[in-house]
Protein backbone atom coordinates (compact mmCIF):
# COMPACT_ATOMS: atom_id res chain seq x y z
CA UNK A 1 0.00 0.00 0.00
CA UNK A 2 1.30 3.93 -0.82
CA UNK A 3 2.33 6.10 1.97
CA UNK A 4 2.72 9.70 1.94
CA UNK A 5 6.12 11.26 3.09
CA UNK A 6 5.24 10.98 7.24
CA UNK A 7 4.37 7.00 7.10
CA UNK A 8 0.24 7.35 6.71
CA UNK A 9 -1.46 5.44 3.61
CA UNK A 10 -2.04 7.10 0.03
CA UNK A 11 -5.74 6.40 -0.08
CA UNK A 12 -5.63 8.77 -3.17
CA UNK A 13 -3.60 5.67 -5.24
CA UNK A 14 -5.37 3.01 -3.33
CA UNK A 15 -8.68 4.28 -4.69
CA UNK A 16 -7.71 4.88 -8.05
CA UNK A 17 -5.69 1.33 -8.35
CA UNK A 18 -9.34 0.29 -7.17
CA UNK A 19 -10.91 2.10 -9.83
CA UNK A 20 -8.39 1.04 -13.21
CA UNK A 21 -9.02 -2.59 -11.22
CA UNK A 22 -12.99 -2.60 -11.51
CA UNK A 23 -12.66 -1.01 -14.93
CA UNK A 24 -10.71 -4.13 -16.14
CA UNK A 25 -13.27 -6.15 -14.73
CA UNK A 26 -16.05 -4.68 -16.43
CA UNK A 27 -13.88 -4.52 -19.88
CA UNK A 28 -13.98 -8.44 -19.92
CA UNK A 29 -17.74 -8.57 -19.22
CA UNK A 30 -19.10 -8.82 -22.42
CA UNK A 31 -21.95 -6.10 -23.06
CA UNK A 32 -24.31 -8.16 -24.41
CA UNK A 33 -24.45 -9.83 -21.02
CA UNK A 34 -24.46 -6.60 -19.18
CA UNK A 35 -27.20 -5.57 -21.19
CA UNK A 36 -29.33 -8.77 -21.10
CA UNK A 37 -28.90 -8.74 -17.02
CA UNK A 38 -30.99 -5.66 -17.01
CA UNK A 39 -33.28 -7.29 -19.07
CA UNK A 40 -33.44 -9.90 -17.05
CA UNK A 41 -34.08 -7.90 -13.85
CA UNK A 42 -36.74 -6.18 -14.59
CA UNK A 43 -38.64 -9.60 -15.81
CA UNK A 44 -37.50 -11.24 -12.51
CA UNK A 45 -39.30 -9.26 -10.69
CA UNK A 46 -42.65 -10.60 -12.23
CA UNK A 47 -42.14 -14.48 -12.39
CA UNK A 48 -42.52 -16.36 -9.98
CA UNK A 49 -40.05 -19.62 -9.74
CA UNK A 50 -41.96 -23.44 -10.50
CA UNK A 51 -42.90 -26.04 -7.58
CA UNK A 52 -42.47 -29.90 -8.64
CA UNK A 53 -42.49 -33.07 -7.31
CA UNK A 54 -38.99 -34.68 -6.78
CA UNK A 55 -36.14 -35.05 -5.07
CA UNK A 56 -35.37 -31.31 -3.42
CA UNK A 57 -35.45 -30.66 -0.10
CA UNK A 58 -38.56 -28.65 0.97
CA UNK A 59 -41.41 -30.28 1.60
CA UNK A 60 -44.44 -29.89 -0.78
CA UNK A 61 -47.55 -32.10 0.11
CA UNK A 62 -48.66 -35.48 1.41
CA UNK A 63 -49.99 -38.43 -0.64
CA UNK A 64 -51.52 -41.52 -0.11
CA UNK A 65 -48.53 -44.35 -0.50
CA UNK A 66 -48.88 -46.27 -4.23
CA UNK A 67 -47.47 -49.65 -5.51
CA UNK A 68 -44.16 -48.36 -6.94
CA UNK A 69 -43.40 -45.59 -4.22
CA UNK A 70 -40.37 -46.49 -2.40
CA UNK A 71 -40.48 -47.33 1.14
CA UNK A 72 -37.69 -44.27 2.04
CA UNK A 73 -40.58 -42.04 1.05
CA UNK A 74 -42.76 -43.04 3.80
CA UNK A 75 -43.92 -40.68 6.53
CA UNK A 76 -44.61 -43.11 8.89
CA UNK A 77 -45.21 -40.33 11.95
CA UNK A 78 -48.00 -38.79 9.52
CA UNK A 79 -49.33 -42.28 8.92
CA UNK A 80 -48.95 -43.29 12.29
CA UNK A 81 -52.39 -40.56 12.81
CA UNK A 82 -54.43 -42.42 10.27
CA UNK A 83 -55.50 -45.74 8.57
CA UNK A 84 -53.97 -44.86 5.50
CA UNK A 85 -49.73 -44.89 4.51
CA UNK A 86 -48.86 -41.41 3.00
CA UNK A 87 -45.39 -40.62 1.36
CA UNK A 88 -43.81 -36.86 1.69
CA UNK A 89 -43.50 -35.08 -1.18
CA UNK A 90 -40.51 -33.06 -1.78
CA UNK A 91 -40.35 -29.63 -3.70
CA UNK A 92 -38.58 -30.23 -7.37
CA UNK A 93 -35.25 -29.19 -7.37
CA UNK A 94 -33.41 -31.22 -10.22
CA UNK A 95 -33.01 -28.84 -13.42
CA UNK A 96 -33.41 -29.52 -17.04
CA UNK A 97 -31.71 -28.68 -20.22
CA UNK A 98 -32.70 -25.53 -22.16
CA UNK A 99 -31.19 -25.46 -25.50
CA UNK A 100 -30.94 -21.97 -27.42
CA UNK A 101 -30.97 -21.41 -30.81
CA UNK A 102 -31.06 -17.78 -32.83
CA UNK A 103 -31.11 -17.20 -36.53
CA UNK A 104 -27.69 -15.78 -37.78
CA UNK A 105 -28.71 -15.80 -41.66
CA UNK A 106 -28.70 -12.14 -43.51
CA UNK A 107 -31.67 -11.30 -43.35
CA UNK A 108 -31.30 -11.17 -39.60
CA UNK A 109 -29.20 -8.60 -39.77
CA UNK A 110 -31.81 -5.98 -41.23
CA UNK A 111 -33.41 -2.80 -39.62
CA UNK A 112 -35.36 -0.03 -41.13
CA UNK A 113 -34.01 2.78 -39.56
CA UNK A 114 -31.27 3.86 -37.51
CA UNK A 115 -31.77 3.83 -33.91
CA UNK A 116 -33.50 0.37 -34.03
CA UNK A 117 -31.52 -2.70 -33.17
CA UNK A 118 -31.04 -4.89 -35.69
CA UNK A 119 -33.32 -8.63 -35.76
CA UNK A 120 -30.15 -10.17 -34.82
CA UNK A 121 -29.14 -8.03 -31.99
CA UNK A 122 -32.70 -8.45 -30.40
CA UNK A 123 -32.33 -11.91 -30.50
CA UNK A 124 -29.22 -11.75 -29.51
CA UNK A 125 -30.49 -9.62 -26.07
CA UNK A 126 -32.97 -11.86 -25.77
CA UNK A 127 -31.32 -15.49 -25.75
CA UNK A 128 -29.20 -13.75 -22.86
CA UNK A 129 -31.54 -12.16 -20.46
CA UNK A 130 -33.56 -15.98 -21.54
CA UNK A 131 -30.24 -17.76 -20.00
CA UNK A 132 -29.72 -15.08 -16.88
CA UNK A 133 -33.25 -16.07 -15.79
CA UNK A 134 -33.25 -19.96 -16.77
CA UNK A 135 -29.94 -20.15 -14.98
CA UNK A 136 -30.99 -17.98 -12.08
CA UNK A 137 -33.88 -20.34 -11.88
CA UNK A 138 -31.70 -23.31 -11.51
CA UNK A 139 -31.96 -24.69 -14.87
CA UNK A 140 -28.74 -25.81 -17.19
CA UNK A 141 -28.69 -24.00 -20.88
CA UNK A 142 -26.69 -24.59 -23.81
CA UNK A 143 -26.41 -22.96 -27.38
CA UNK A 144 -27.78 -25.41 -30.41
CA UNK A 145 -24.51 -26.03 -32.78
CA UNK A 146 -21.79 -24.80 -30.06
CA UNK A 147 -20.86 -28.29 -29.41
CA UNK A 148 -21.01 -27.25 -25.44
CA UNK A 149 -22.98 -29.38 -22.88
CA UNK A 150 -25.52 -27.37 -20.72
CA UNK A 151 -24.49 -25.64 -17.38
CA UNK A 152 -25.95 -23.71 -14.79
CA UNK A 153 -23.51 -21.03 -13.43
CA UNK A 154 -22.21 -17.55 -14.08
CA UNK A 155 -19.25 -19.03 -15.95
CA UNK A 156 -21.77 -20.38 -18.39
CA UNK A 157 -23.60 -16.78 -18.83
CA UNK A 158 -19.85 -15.54 -19.86
CA UNK A 159 -19.67 -18.31 -22.23
CA UNK A 160 -22.37 -18.08 -24.01
CA UNK A 161 -22.15 -14.37 -24.08
CA UNK A 162 -18.51 -14.56 -26.07
CA UNK A 163 -19.58 -17.99 -28.14
CA UNK A 164 -22.43 -15.32 -29.49
CA UNK A 165 -19.97 -12.41 -30.17
CA UNK A 166 -17.60 -14.43 -31.38
CA UNK A 167 -19.87 -15.30 -34.31
CA UNK A 168 -18.52 -18.70 -34.65
CA UNK A 169 -22.29 -20.58 -34.65
CA UNK A 170 -23.79 -21.88 -37.92
CA UNK A 171 -25.38 -19.13 -40.29
CA UNK A 172 -28.02 -21.39 -41.18
CA UNK A 173 -31.93 -19.78 -41.21
CA UNK A 174 -33.28 -22.63 -39.32
CA UNK A 175 -31.30 -25.32 -36.81
CA UNK A 176 -29.88 -28.06 -37.62
CA UNK A 177 -31.71 -31.24 -35.69
CA UNK A 178 -29.58 -32.38 -32.60
CA UNK A 179 -29.79 -35.43 -30.48
CA UNK A 180 -30.74 -33.75 -27.63
CA UNK A 181 -31.63 -35.09 -24.09
CA UNK A 182 -35.35 -36.31 -24.20
CA UNK A 183 -37.65 -34.17 -22.30
CA UNK A 184 -35.25 -30.86 -22.47
CA UNK A 185 -36.59 -27.48 -24.10
CA UNK A 186 -35.39 -26.05 -26.78
CA UNK A 187 -36.28 -22.09 -27.84
CA UNK A 188 -35.81 -21.02 -31.32
CA UNK A 189 -35.88 -17.28 -32.23
CA UNK A 190 -35.27 -15.63 -35.65
CA UNK A 191 -37.56 -13.77 -38.03
CA UNK A 192 -38.78 -17.22 -39.09
CA UNK A 193 -39.70 -16.13 -42.55
CA UNK A 194 -38.42 -19.20 -43.96
CA UNK A 195 -40.97 -21.59 -45.67
CA UNK A 196 -43.60 -23.22 -43.45
CA UNK A 197 -42.76 -26.55 -44.87
CA UNK A 198 -39.07 -26.07 -43.77
CA UNK A 199 -40.49 -24.79 -40.22
CA UNK A 200 -42.54 -27.65 -39.72
CA UNK A 201 -40.02 -30.24 -40.90
CA UNK A 202 -37.75 -28.92 -38.20
CA UNK A 203 -40.16 -28.31 -35.07
CA UNK A 204 -41.60 -32.18 -36.17
CA UNK A 205 -38.11 -33.71 -36.11
CA UNK A 206 -37.40 -31.79 -32.58
CA UNK A 207 -40.81 -32.61 -31.39
CA UNK A 208 -40.55 -36.24 -32.22
CA UNK A 209 -37.63 -36.68 -30.09
CA UNK A 210 -40.00 -35.83 -27.03
CA UNK A 211 -38.63 -32.29 -27.18
CA UNK A 212 -41.14 -29.19 -25.71
CA UNK A 213 -40.40 -26.36 -27.75
CA UNK A 214 -40.66 -22.31 -28.36
CA UNK A 215 -40.68 -20.31 -31.53
CA UNK A 216 -40.26 -16.63 -31.48
CA UNK A 217 -40.47 -14.48 -34.85
CA UNK A 218 -38.80 -11.39 -34.53
CA UNK A 219 -39.14 -8.92 -37.34
CA UNK A 220 -38.73 -5.23 -38.00
CA UNK A 221 -41.94 -2.89 -37.91
CA UNK A 222 -41.58 -2.07 -41.83
CA UNK A 223 -41.64 -6.44 -42.52
CA UNK A 224 -45.10 -5.72 -40.75
CA UNK A 225 -46.35 -2.39 -42.12
CA UNK A 226 -44.18 -2.01 -45.53
CA UNK A 227 -44.30 1.32 -44.88
CA UNK A 228 -42.69 2.70 -48.15
CA UNK A 229 -44.68 4.96 -50.52
CA UNK A 230 -43.81 5.30 -54.73
CA UNK A 231 -41.28 3.83 -56.64
CA UNK A 232 -39.14 1.22 -54.31
CA UNK A 233 -36.48 -1.38 -55.14
CA UNK A 234 -35.99 -4.36 -52.59
CA UNK A 235 -32.84 -6.04 -52.36
CA UNK A 236 -32.67 -9.82 -51.17
CA UNK A 237 -29.91 -9.64 -48.23
CA UNK A 238 -29.67 -13.52 -48.75
CA UNK A 239 -29.01 -13.97 -52.55
CA UNK A 240 -32.03 -13.47 -53.93
CA UNK A 241 -32.49 -11.09 -57.17
CA UNK A 242 -33.57 -7.11 -56.58
CA UNK A 243 -37.37 -6.63 -56.94
CA UNK A 244 -38.70 -3.06 -58.30
CA UNK A 245 -41.89 -2.65 -57.70
CA UNK A 246 -43.60 1.16 -58.89
CA UNK A 247 -45.96 1.96 -56.32
CA UNK A 248 -45.24 -0.07 -53.10
CA UNK A 249 -48.30 1.27 -51.80
CA UNK A 250 -50.74 -1.10 -54.63
CA UNK A 251 -49.25 -3.76 -52.69
CA UNK A 252 -49.19 -3.13 -49.10
CA UNK A 253 -52.34 -4.89 -48.24
CA UNK A 254 -51.71 -8.39 -50.39
CA UNK A 255 -47.92 -8.17 -48.68
CA UNK A 256 -49.58 -7.55 -44.88
CA UNK A 257 -52.25 -10.54 -45.59
CA UNK A 258 -49.69 -13.17 -46.75
CA UNK A 259 -47.56 -12.18 -43.51
CA UNK A 260 -50.43 -12.63 -41.55
CA UNK A 261 -50.99 -16.16 -43.26
CA UNK A 262 -47.49 -17.27 -42.43
CA UNK A 263 -47.96 -16.08 -39.18
CA UNK A 264 -50.92 -18.13 -38.67
CA UNK A 265 -49.04 -21.44 -40.31
CA UNK A 266 -46.28 -20.77 -37.63
CA UNK A 267 -48.56 -20.45 -34.81
CA UNK A 268 -50.42 -23.87 -35.97
CA UNK A 269 -47.26 -25.79 -36.34
CA UNK A 270 -46.57 -24.52 -33.00
CA UNK A 271 -49.60 -25.92 -31.24
CA UNK A 272 -49.81 -28.86 -33.30
CA UNK A 273 -46.71 -30.01 -31.44
CA UNK A 274 -47.27 -28.70 -28.30
CA UNK A 275 -44.80 -26.04 -28.33
CA UNK A 276 -45.07 -22.13 -27.55
CA UNK A 277 -45.26 -19.45 -29.96
CA UNK A 278 -44.24 -16.07 -29.51
CA UNK A 279 -44.06 -12.41 -31.70
CA UNK A 280 -41.81 -9.31 -31.23
CA UNK A 281 -40.84 -6.30 -32.85
CA UNK A 282 -37.62 -4.65 -32.68
CA UNK A 283 -39.36 -0.79 -31.83
CA UNK A 284 -41.28 -2.81 -28.87
CA UNK A 285 -39.69 -3.37 -25.44
CA UNK A 286 -37.78 -6.58 -25.39
CA UNK A 287 -38.95 -7.56 -21.60
CA UNK A 288 -42.58 -8.12 -23.12
CA UNK A 289 -41.70 -11.08 -25.75
CA UNK A 290 -39.04 -12.50 -22.78
CA UNK A 291 -41.71 -12.54 -19.93
CA UNK A 292 -43.96 -14.43 -22.81
CA UNK A 293 -41.12 -16.59 -23.53
CA UNK A 294 -40.13 -17.42 -19.79
CA UNK A 295 -43.68 -18.02 -18.88
CA UNK A 296 -44.22 -20.68 -21.69
CA UNK A 297 -41.17 -22.50 -20.48
CA UNK A 298 -41.93 -22.29 -17.17
CA UNK A 299 -45.39 -23.51 -17.72
CA UNK A 300 -46.02 -27.92 -16.72
CA UNK A 301 -46.37 -29.82 -19.99
CA UNK A 302 -49.67 -31.22 -20.60
CA UNK A 303 -49.88 -34.99 -21.44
Amino acid sequence: MARDPIGKPDLAATALRAQHRSEALAARLPPLLVAAERVAATVAQGVHGRRRVGTGETFWQYRRYEIGDSATMIDWRQSGKTQPVFVRENEWEAAQSVWLWHDLSSSMDYRSVQGLPTKKERAELLIMALAVLLVRGGERVALLGSGLPPSGNKVTLNRLAMRILEDTLPKDGLPRVEPLPRHAQVVLIGDLLSPLPDIHKTVAALSGRGLRGHLVQILDPAEETLPFDGRVEFEGMEGEDELLIPRVEAVRQAYMERLEAHRDGLAALARAAGWSFVTHRTDRPPQTALLALYGAIAQEPTS
